[in-house]
This record gives structure tokens, sequence and C-alpha cells, in this order.
């Protein structure tokens, strides 16, 4: 009886960890997951138990593995993607031309160099328009000539892959000015398509994918800017997949990790940032921090890039399952980490993940200049405070 009890106690474990993991969660890392698990119980239950709860979580991943691989019919379809210069966007849309879906790619400079690779593929199914999401008359006029083509069919799919990173920095260092054209590019702009293309989705019963970002999930040194207008992306997707349910709208949010794409700029951009940094930077603040650690942080962008992966089929694999499969899921994590630190997040003691991120994501080896005068402060009071002085 003691065994049959651990066995179900134990498969009702794994399950329950399963499903919650498999919420953010690629295929990728099931077998570490399993592995992990199976470590684990090899240590605490009788190997009679790991044998009946295995079986169980084997059973629960043929069933989600075969889910994933069953898709909708492709012909007929049409999908609007922003932020095709470069990059997921560019990514998908080739991906999705060469399936057989109408790809409308939107990028922000219908005469550059992404563009003009988009148009070399020679597909009759892809169109690129000019789109610059921040700007209300160029999305009006993409609908008009989205409508006009797609007709009573509608649009299945809305992409809203356009984003900036912009200068990773101190919040207290950020320009307001960065704050603003974050929550424009990432957020804002998101709403307005939304709004502007729901019609044409609502005839389709089509689907939303918003690409948002760990750092709207996870607090993250250094990203203050960018994180918050990606939780609000985050929070907005997750109303908008509740209301649109009843309408037969399905919306799922992509929540990449590190990928190597041109979010992270160029040495025109880096110095750029770093010129507008020390030029918007308070007094108090440029004293505290030092010049040289403020010139240090557009630098991380070349190191975080490097550090980032440069394979982005993960990403584009999600963005296809969440546009095409018949159960979609609700969110993607691709990526390293992609599931570990939402779950050190939320489960573990703060003082932990505070240490383990800071940690982490240390994005240069400069330290602001004033740490170093509070230390001296604090040794020299400690050693004339006579409560801390030895025996004289």
């Amino acid at each position: 009886m003691e065994v049959c009890f651990c066995a179900v106690a134990a498969a009702a474990f794994i399950l329950t960890v399963v499903w919650t993991l498999k919420q953010s969660c690629d295929a990728g890392y099931w077998p570490a997951v399993f592995g992990a698990l199976g470590a684990s119980l090899y240590f605490t239950v009788p190997p009679v138990c790991c044998g009946a709860a295995f079986l169980c979580c084997s059973l629960a991943l043929l069933c989600v593995t075969a889910r994933r691989t069953e898709l909708l019919p492709l012909q007929g379809r049409a999908v609007l993607i922003t932020g095709c210069d470069s990059g997921f966007g560019h990514a998908l849309a080739k991906r999705l031309s060469q399936m057989g879906l109408q790809v409308f790619a939107g990028v922000l400079d219908v005469n550059g160099a992404g563009a003009q690779q988009l148009r070399e593929q020679g597909c009759e199914n892809l169109q690129v328009l000019q789109l610059d999401v921040t700007d209300g008359f160029q999305i009006e006029t993409a609908h008009l000539y989205i409508h006009n083509e797609v007709g009573d069919s509608g649009l299945w799919g809305l992409v809203n892959n356009a984003g900036v990173l912009l200068c990773p920095a101190d919040a207290e260092l950020h320009p307001v000015t960065s704050y603003r054209r974050c929550m424009d590019v990432n957020f804002l702009s998101v709403v307005k398509m939304c709004q502007v293309f729901l019609p044409l989705l609502r005839r389709s019963r089509g689907r939303i994918v918003n690409v948002s970002s760990m750092a709207g999930e996870v607090p993250m040194p250094m990203f203050a800017a960018y994180g918050a207008s990606k939780a609000a992306l985050r929070v907005f997707s997750k109303v908008m997949r509740l209301e649109l349910s009843v309408w037969g709208v399905r919306v799922a949010l992509i929540q990449p990790t590190g990928f190597r794409t041109n979010i992270f700029g160029n040495s025109d951009a880096i110095n750029r940032y770093r010129e507008e940094l020390l030029t918007g930077v308070s007094s108090d603040a440029r004293e505290d921090y030092g010049e040289e650690y403020i010139s240090s942080l557009p630098s991380s962008l070349t190191k975080m890039s490097q550090q980032s992966s440069v394979d982005l089929s993960p990403v584009v694999d999600s963005m296809c399952h969440a546009l095409l499969s018949v159960k979609p899921k609700p969110l993607y994590t691709p990526g390293v980490m992609g599931w570990f630190l939402p779950l050190l997040h939320r489960h573990f003691p703060t003082a932990v993940f505070d240490y383990i991120i800071t940690n982490l994501l240390k994005h240069t080896d400069c330290e602001p200049a004033g740490l170093h005068i509070h230390s001296d402060l604090k040794l020299n009071h400690l050693s004339s405070d006579p409560r801390t002085s030895g025996p004289g």
C-alpha cells in the first residue's frame, strides 16, 4: 500500500511540475527536465515508484509532442509581420512564404537591405510594406492595402515583432526619452496595431502573436526602460487573450531569451548612446557614478550580442507554432534559461534571486565611482568607532 501511495504521489508531483514547466519550456528542454526529475526521484523514492511515475510522464510527453506537430491547413491564410528588416521578423517572413502562406512583411525602411533581401526571394506570396509602427498614417495605409488584398476571408495572423532595446543602463541614468521610446515602440504600437487589424482577424478567427522578452517577466539590472515596456506588453497580451477568446481569436506571447539580432545596434549606435547618457545625466548622478562608468555602459551591447545565440530557429519555430498549431500555447519561452529564470524569480527566496541575477547579468567591469568613496568612508568610520576597536 505504501509503495502504491508513493508511486501515485510521485507521479502527481512530476506531472504537476512538468505541466507548469510545459507552459514555459520548449521541446528541447524536456530531456533536461526529465533527467533532473529522474535523478531526484532515484535518491528519494523506491525504483518501483520511479518507474510508475515515469510511465505517466512518458504518456503525457507523447500527448504534448503529438499536439505540437498537428498543424492547420496552410492554404488561403495571410499573415502580417512587423519588424521584418532583420532578426526574427525577417526569418519568419521567409519561413512562412516558403510554406505557402500569404505574407505581408512590414519594414521600417522599404528601401533598406533587409527589404531588398525579402524581395529577392522571388515569392509572389511575399509582399514588403513600408510600416513604421509608431506612424499612425503608415499603419492605416497598410491596413487599407491588406484589407483590399484579403477581402472577406480576413487576416489570419498578426505578428507584432518590431521592437527596440536601446542602451542598457541604471534606471537613474536612463533619459526619460528612452523610456518614452521603448514604451512607444514596444507597447503602444502593439496596442494600435491590434485595434486597427482586429476587425480583419475576427473575420478569420485568427491569431495574434506578440513578441515580448524575458526582461518583461523577470527584473533584470540595466533593463528598466526595456523591461517596463515588455512587462506592459505581457499584461496587455494576457488581457487580450481573455477578451478575444469569445471571438475565437487566439493570442500568444513569445518571450525569448538571448538571441543575436540587430536590436543590439552597431558601433554608430553605441557611440550615440554614450553621448546621450553623458549629456542627459544630472550633475549629481554624474559625480556619483563617474564618467568612466557611464561611458562603459553602451559597450555592454557588444558583449551581450557576442554572448547571444546566432540560431534564431527556436524563436521562429515558436512563432510558427503559435500561428499554425491546432493547439497553440499562450506562452513560448525559447532560448537558454527561458524556463529557469522565471522559476527562480517566482519560487526562490528574494535574497537568492537578487544575488544570482545581479552576478549572472553583470554587463560591465567598471563600478560607479561613488561606491569606492562610500566604501572608504565606511571603513574610516568603523576604524574610528571605539565600539569596533580592539582593547587599547
